[in-house]
């Protein structure tokens, strides 16, 4: 059975950090390209971060560059999102996605992903 399962999030304060795991059970999960979306309150679901199958190249949304980190382990079939310096605005529930042989131009299409996972909240208070 093809699923993603994403663990690790809570209620932080912020500045504080989380890191979520995703755990996949994928078939040659080395050819999907992984990538992190949130889902706050009454707004659409955002790309956060995107890698490679390689882990070569990692892209990220502007507003969380240089403060949340992707990675994945190929050996572990596991995709990690390291978030540090929390802010009440990162407050959403997070996604894990997956897509098999997709083209880097559309990572942050949440569209152009073939699996989700059921999301994990992340709270952040001031």
């Amino acid at each position: 059975q093809v699923q993603l399962v994403e663990s690790g999030g809570g209620l932080v304060q912020a500045g504080g950090s989380l890191r979520l795991s995703c755990a996949a059970s994928l078939r040659s999960f080395n050819a999907y390209r992984m990538g992190w979306f949130r889902q706050a309150p009454a707004k659409e679901r955002e790309s956060v971060a995107a890698v490679d199958w390689s882990f070569r190249t990692t892209d990220y949304a502007d507003s969380v560059k240089g403060r949340f980190t992707i990675s994945r382990d190929n050996t572990k079939n596991m995709v990690y999102l390291q978030m540090n310096s929390l802010k009440p605005e990162d407050t959403a529930v997070y996604y894990c996605a997956a897509a098999r042989l997709s083209s880097w131009d559309t990572r942050h299409d949440a569209g152009s992903y073939d699996v989700w996972g059921q999301g994990t909240q992340v709270t952040v208070s001031s």
